[in-house]
């Protein structure tokens, strides 16, 4: 994090609802400039705002634009998402989650990291999900998309720390998001809970930040069900 946050900009990915939203305004009301990317309009202020789907193949284009007017990105966040149970029958759905969650991922960075190296300093946060250590029969690709986001983050973080260039993998349990769809939802926390837990993150700059805690241990001890089934089967 740039040391006078008051003239540092930030770039939300995915900004108009959930995590996003709430990041957004936390961001504006610390004294950031904000750019934003989503499918709709932000009911956020922002200084520049593009309306794009980063599955679209002219993202990256769009998204070297934006940087261009916005003239500098000290920080990336990109909390673009999606989550569909599983249709066994057509597995569409299971391709544009892996496009979202991971891939879009990727294209951001490809248009992002390169100027932050350049500059010698930055910070890029992805959003993953403490489902990325479970096997998950409901919707496997959820699971497996952000189990990938997770390793690729990471391994960024250790390649360009030394050179100046943080990157933050954010593993969440539940969030009150409209994602949030599962009939039974422990430890859930508010977007505005998560938006603090990010805006920490751009101060103190872990490689990894895990939370709540408490859901991530609830997970490890459900995740060992699945895990065990595929071992003896």
């Amino acid at each position: 994090m740039v040391d006078n946050p008051a003239v540092a900009t930030a770039l939300v990915i995915g900004g108009s609802d959930g995590i996003g939203l709430a990041l957004t305004r936390a961001l504006v009301a610390a004294g950031w400039r904000v750019g934003g990317v989503s499918r709709s309009d932000s009911p956020a202020s922002a200084v520049e705002h593009l309306v794009a789907d980063v599955r679209a193949a002219d993202y990256p284009e769009q998204l070297a634009t934006l940087c261009y007017r916005l003239g500098t990105v000290d920080a990336c966040i990109y909390c673009a998402g999606i989550g569909e149970p599983l249709q066994p029958d057509g597995l569409a759905l299971e391709r544009a989650t892996f496009d979202v969650n991971l891939i879009g991922a990727v294209a951001t960075a490809e248009v992002v990291l390169p100027r932050m190296l350049a500059a010698g300093s930055g910070h890029f946060v992805g959003l993953s999900s403490l489902a990325d250590r479970f096997i998950n029969r409901d919707a496997p690709a959820y699971s497996a998309s952000k189990a990938g986001l997770s390793s690729w983050l990471e391994g960024l973080a250790l390649a360009y720390r030394p050179r100046g260039v943080y990157v933050t993998n954010v593993r969440f349990g539940f969030v009150d998001t409209k994602m949030a769809n599962a009939e039974v939802k422990p430890f859930v926390i508010t977007a505005e809970r998560a938006a603090a837990r990010v805006m920490r993150c751009l101060r103190t700059r872990p490689i990894r930040c895990t939370y709540p805690r408490r859901m991530a241990a609830l997970m490890w001890l459900v995740g060992w069900g699945p895990r065990l089934r595929v071992w003896w089967s």
